[in-house]
């Protein structure tokens, strides 16, 4: 059997795998990458040569720093600062789906859907709408926002990086703005005025299932809710905490009222789920007293976990303080769950079997607690540290720059970008290791290897010369229309990055074959493959799927109206900016 016959036979037999994901994505890269070394189609230096590619190292490094922003609490202020400006709850709504996009063309649409959902459910419940309303648009102005710049999904790197291989040049950093602000402009308008026509109004509840805690935040000098009554501070409505208690000097206010003042040195007693306290001890200028009684060398892993009292521990029945909590075990206790809520101080409650405590320390102390106190989750990286959020965005914006205005290869810019967070202890590279999507790493590799046996054994050739004769009659707007309708459809069932990486050869192959400049193709694939509205199976749409009760239907009525706009806006803009 010929090389071509058999490239030909594994490339649909990858395409079964990668619709139907009867294997994960990148076990099916891996399997077809080892069958092109077995059947001598790839030699291992070009088998291998996509894992040490510059996209790879790009993609890698947008994972690690996109966590520094998360760690540092960036994209959470952005929420919190434009949710506390809101004035009409609704038209904040809009307003907080455009910052969503904006966000979402320098990050990651999946970690910006992840860190707006609270703040996004929180408006919603304050101007008395349903959940479903506004998640399901969350996500797709998170999609749409990353149509914008290169690095804005995972889906734009990719084929940038590989375009070189077909004697392309890669996309420029803001080369997709052309169409992409038109696209995420038609597709907000179409989420502000039309998607609320379609969208079903079920009742959800983001936060019920997760545990309430009780915690003791002191207020700082300088905090942002000195001075302001607890109204004006809008801690419940913005921020999901619940002021049980304050204590001032030796005096304890209980249940104190909405006009109730705040002064600098007040301690609150708050309760709220444990990714709010840390939210709100980052970002609003508090701190916890029993937190910075321990002592913690900068240089020692810091872990942050939830722990169950067990029966016959020596905690029960006695106060943190009576049973020496802190001398004992070297950790502190930030915060603590019960079934029963509780507005004491948080020192003189008497622990109780089945009690959670939020606890803070070093890695080895929390490792040896013992049979007494069960680790339930670890929640070291839902800590935020506003303190390192210039720095982060320095560094953040210097790599954007850096690549964006040719000062250095992306990759480049990217890579000092990181080694310079390491340096300044702003991730640590365990947690770096942790944000790469090794999944999508392998899937890329191996399909960039895919591509040059695609075009080595002339199968490109073969394969684009019948797409081509097929499609000829069609002219340059209908192989353009063709090819978009084609990628869309492929990205239901299968990975973005994967859909792209299929037709990119095929695209460029074909429009060569008939004479047309193949970069308005290039460009196409590239928004129909990156805008994936259709089904839920987009990681930013499973992230509201179960806060949303969405149904499986939801999104096949909404998204394809939003993939018609997509495509008209596309279909409009890209033969004007890159003729044919």
């Amino acid at each position: 059997m010929d090389p071509v016959t058999i490239l030909l036979i594994l490339f649909a037999l990858a395409l079964v795998l990668f619709a139907t994901e009867w294997l994960p994505v990148d076990v099916t890269a891996l399997l077809l990458l080892g069958s092109l070394l077995v059947l001598g189609l790839l030699t291992p230096r070009e088998a291998f040569a996509g894992f040490g590619s510059d996209t790879v190292i790009t993609l890698a490094g947008l994972f690690t720093l996109t966590r520094v922003l998360l760690r540092a609490g960036v994209i959470e202020w952005v929420g919190v600062a434009l949710s506390r400006r809101a004035r009409n709850a609704g038209g904040m709504i809009r307003g907080m789906l455009g910052a969503v996009a904006g966000v979402s063309a320098f990050t990651s649409n999946t970690a910006t859907t992840a860190v707006f959902l609270p703040v996004v459910a929180g408006l919603a419940r304050r101007a008395g709408v349903a959940p479903s309303r506004v998640l399901m648009p969350l996500a797709f102005a998170s999609i749409l926002g990353g149509t914008i710049t290169v690095i804005g999904t995972s889906t734009n790197l990719v084929i940038s990086g590989a375009l070189p291989a077909t004697g392309l040049r890669p996309l420029g950093f803001f080369e997709l703005a052309w169409v992409g602000v038109p696209v995420a402009a038609a597709g907000l308008l179409y989420l502000f005025f039309v998607a609320p026509r379609l969208l079903p109004a079920r009742d959800a509840a983001l936060e019920e299932s997760l545990r309430a805690y009780l915690a003791d935040l002191t207020v700082a000098p300088g905090s942002l809710l000195a001075g302001q009554t607890l109204r004006e501070t809008g801690l419940g409505r913005d921020h999901g905490l619940t002021v049980v208690a304050v204590r001032r000097g030796g005096e304890t206010h209980y249940a104190p009222g909405p006009d109730f003042r705040i002064e600098e040195g007040d301690t609150l007693a708050v309760e709220g789920p444990p990714h709010r306290i840390l939210t709100g001890k980052g970002t609003l200028g508090v701190f916890s007293k029993s937190e910075q009684k321990l002592q913690v060398e900068g240089a020692v892993p810091v872990r942050l976990v939830e722990a169950v009292v067990m029966p016959g521990s020596p905690l029960t029945g006695r106060t943190l303080r009576e049973s020496r909590f802190r001398e004992r075990y070297g950790l502190s206790v930030l915060a603590l769950h019960r079934r029963a809520r509780t507005i004491e101080r948080l020192a003189r409650v008497r622990v109780g079997v089945g009690d959670v405590l939020m606890i803070q320390g070093p890695a080895e102390r929390v490792a040896a607690l013992g049979d007494h106190l069960t680790v339930l989750g670890d929640l070291t990286e839902a800590q935020r540290d506003l303190r390192k959020a210039p720095l982060a965005l320095l560094l953040f914006g210097g790599a954007v720059l850096g690549g964006g205005l040719g000062l250095l290869p992306l990759s480049v810019a990217v890579l000092l970008a990181v080694a310079l967070a390491f340096a300044l202890r702003l991730v640590t590279p365990e947690e770096a290791y942790r944000a790469v999507e090794w999944p999508v790493i392998v899937l890329v590799a191996c399909m960039l290897a895919f591509g040059t046996a695609f075009q080595d054994t002339g199968a490109a050739r073969v394969l684009t010369g019948a797409i081509s004769g097929l499609l000829a009659p069609l002219g340059p707007y209908g192989l353009l229309a063709a090819l978009f309708a084609v990628t869309v459809a492929l990205t239901q069932p299968m990975s973005n990055q994967a859909a792209a990486l299929v037709m990119l050869p095929l695209a460029i192959g074909t429009a060569q074959a008939l004479g047309h400049d193949p970069r308005p193709f290039v460009i196409g694939i590239t928004i129909a493959a990156s805008n994936s509205f259709i089904t839920p199976l987009e990681p930013s749409c499973m992230l509201v799927y179960g806060p949303g009760r969405y149904r499986f239907l939801d999104f096949v009525r909404v998204g394809l109206g939003l993939t018609v706009v997509t495509f008209a806006v596309a279909m409009l803009v890209i033969p004007r900016v890159w003729p044919f």
